[in-house]
């Protein structure tokens, strides 16, 4: 068979932003990769954001793609019938450095599709006998992430737990997971460094879209304080199944509260980076729920749980 280029219509290696040699498609069952990279960042990102990719072996049949990518990390692949016996398999992502991955390989009718994530090469995704839905259907209740976010001292955990005390009182499951106790176990190994507290709300984000998976109401607290991290961890979950809620209480309150004693070590200059104080808290632009303190007047916690809950009665998560 010819050889594929590694470059789609508007993307051909003549262009000086983007340059891979051709690949030539490998045997039956064998994968071969091949990286589009690109300087261009401009460019780069428009592609980002159109969200779809082509492919570029001339003509082709059975064009299908997977849904579109939603956020860097996730993928789309592609399948297309090149004859009678063999599949073209192509997968397509952005990787850490923002190059575009496209990962080509061939297999019989029934396609095995084989990924590399990050660093992962050579990955399926087994599917099983028992789905969200049936989950849900046993536990007579929706899965999804309530993603509790605000400064230090706003009462996120407070919240947290009141919620799900609430909801277990309705006979409804959930689990936190709170920013400090997570901190305790599988996030130990992570600094407050800007790369690590990303990765903290990075495996936050996945381990509460595994619990909405599995029809659980999961609820997350902890800072966040960046729109980028918290948009990623929304991503990762289907439309809808993602409420961010937005605890508004000014810094001073939050300072004058102080359970942790953090912001008199912050305000000393015994700890750098600290949100509210050398470090921003971005507050979310779209989120579904604002809980606003106004100066000193407090929201009762009762009233804040049952906005909350009130929310998920509205949108069906309390059945399934």
């Amino acid at each position: 068979m010819a050889a594929l280029k590694s470059s789609p219509p508007s993307m051909r290696a003549s262009s000086p932003e983007f340059e891979s040699p051709p690949l030539i498609l490998p045997s039956p069952g064998k994968l071969a990769f091949v990286n589009v990279r690109g300087d261009n960042a401009v460019r780069l990102e428009r592609w980002r954001r159109r969200r779809r990719f082509g492919l570029f072996c001339g003509p082709a049949v059975n064009l299908r793609f997977s849904p579109s990518i939603k956020s860097v990390n996730d993928y789309a692949s592609v399948s297309v019938a090149v004859n009678d016996k063999n599949v073209l398999v192509c997968v397509c992502n952005f990787d850490a450095n923002d190059a575009l991955v496209i990962h080509f390989g061939m297999s019989g009718k029934n396609v095995h599709q084989l990924y590399a994530i990050g660093k992962s090469t050579n990955i399926t995704w087994h599917k099983s006998s028992v789905e969200k839905l049936d989950r849900q259907e046993l536990l007579k209740q929706k899965g999804c992430a309530i993603w509790i976010t605000g400064l230090s001292g706003s009462g996120k955990s407070t919240l947290a737990c009141a919620l799900s005390r609430g909801l277990h009182s309705r006979g409804k499951l959930s689990y936190v997971l709170d920013g400090d106790n997570i901190r305790h176990g599988l996030n130990s190994d992570l600094s407050f460094q800007a790369e690590d507290r990303a990765e903290n709300i990075r495996r936050i984000g996945e381990v509460a879209k595994l619990f909405a998976d599995s029809g659980i109401i999961c609820i997350a607290s902890l800072i966040s304080p960046y729109r980028i991290d918290r948009d990623a961890c929304r991503s990762l979950l289907p439309e809808g199944d993602f409420i961010e809620v937005y605890l508004d209480v000014p810094l001073e309150v939050c300072e004058s509260r102080d359970p942790k004693g953090l912001y008199k070590l912050a305000r000393a200059g015994k700890i750098k980076g600290f949100t509210g104080i050398d470090d921003p808290y971005e507050p979310p632009l779209k989120c579904e729920i604002v809980l606003q303190q106004k100066g000193k007047d407090v929201l009762p916690l009762c009233e804040m749980v049952e906005t909350v809950i009130s929310y998920l009665e509205e949108k069906g998560f309390l059945q399934a």
